[in-house]
């Protein structure tokens, strides 16, 4: 994966610093710091240095101090962020986290992208549509697996178990990164790892910045588990749409699979994720069953943010694409 073009003044400090070999550098201009599109992006190449990496960028910057101390204060700006955006649940007693987890999740009312593209949506906008999915998706279950060391018992065994059915219990073509590789593939898409990284909006990238956040911290594993819970249990559904709505456009059953796959996997992981995980983690430990429930908080909240901005550009005619251009033929283009 290539470095994209930098959005601002801190991205472009960053990524000069990153095309020369590990060494310590000073902060970069405070202006970044209020400008989403900018610092979002720093963020998410901050975390991508611990999964995949970036051509032409020594692997030895992940470690580096001096990045680190830029991380973590990108990390303090995106914690402000957050907390404009979702308020904090009230913390619920450890028996009753399952309970409350499924009344956060009934409660939410945004937009429903779903079934906008199941019945509405062009081939172009579905397009659109898995090139910002991609930017997770093809590592999907990465930033939630972190986890896994943080945890001890029936938590742990519950996680493992959902990760597994994620990785495709073992056998590479049924790993979940590499059915949606070929969903990309029958619209005619790139499914090379983060090929669309510069095409995508802040929006896009908080999404993934707030599962690696919460996974890369000990001290946010209970809010890790609860986004992981909301994220399954807002699975289904949304997948059985987007399935009827690929094969109203004419996707083959090999575009699908993907999405057919979590319809029937997701229904499953949507009780282990809410019992076994985060409920036998809340009574083992109390003190974070807020954690838990602000973790879902912000799955949803950003789902919705998410969907709103699609939606909204859509309605107005424009692509939901940062800095993108919809050609005639319904292809999608990045410059």
């Amino acid at each position: 994966m290539q470095l994209p073009a930098p959005r601002g003044p801190l991205t472009d400090r960053l990524f000069t610093e990153l095309a020369r070999p590990p060494h310590v550098f000073g902060p970069p201009p405070a202006a970044g710091y209020g400008d989403d599109e900018d610092a979002q992006l720093a963020l998410f190449v901050c975390y991508e240095l611990h999964y995949q990496g970036f051509d032409g960028v020594d692997d030895r910057w992940e470690w580096n101090p001096s990045l680190l101390a830029l991380r973590e204060r990108l990390e303090t700006w995106f914690e402000a962020w957050l907390a404009r955006r979702v308020p904090r649940p009230p913390a619920p007693p450890p028996r009753e986290v399952p309970r409350a987890l499924a009344a956060l999740v009934a409660a939410d009312d945004g937009p429903s992208l779903s079934a906008y593209l199941r019945g509405r949506g062009d081939a172009a906008q579905f397009r659109e549509f898995v090139v910002h999915r991609s930017i997770y998706q093809l590592k999907e279950a990465d930033p939630h697996t972190w986890g896994i060391p943080r945890l001890l018992g029936r938590p742990k065994a519950a996680l493992v178990e959902i990760q597994s059915d994620e990785y495709g219990g073992g056998r590479p073509e049924r790993m979940h990164a590499e059915l949606f590789r070929a969903t990309m593939r029958g619209l005619g898409l790139d499914d090379s790892y983060g090929a669309y990284l510069g095409g995508v909006p802040g929006v896009t990238l908080a999404i993934s910045n707030v599962m690696s956040l919460f996974g890369l911290h000990r001290h946010h594993r209970g809010a890790l588990l609860g986004h992981l819970a909301a994220f399954e249990m807002t699975s289904s559904l949304p997948n059985r749409r987007y399935s009827q709505g690929l094969r109203r456009l004419g996707g083959d059953a090999g575009a699908r699979r993907y999405y057919d796959e979590h319809v029937q996997a997701d229904a499953v992981h949507e009780q282990i994720a809410a019992h076994d995980m985060c409920g036998a983690f809340a009574v083992e430990h109390p003190g974070l069953t807020g954690d838990i429930l602000y973790g879902a908080a912000c799955a949803l909240a950003l789902d919705r943010l998410f969907a709103e901005h699609l939606l909204g550009r859509w309605q107005e005619g424009r692509t939901s694409l940062w800095k993108a251009e919809r050609r005639a033929d319904a292809e999608v283009t990045v410059r």
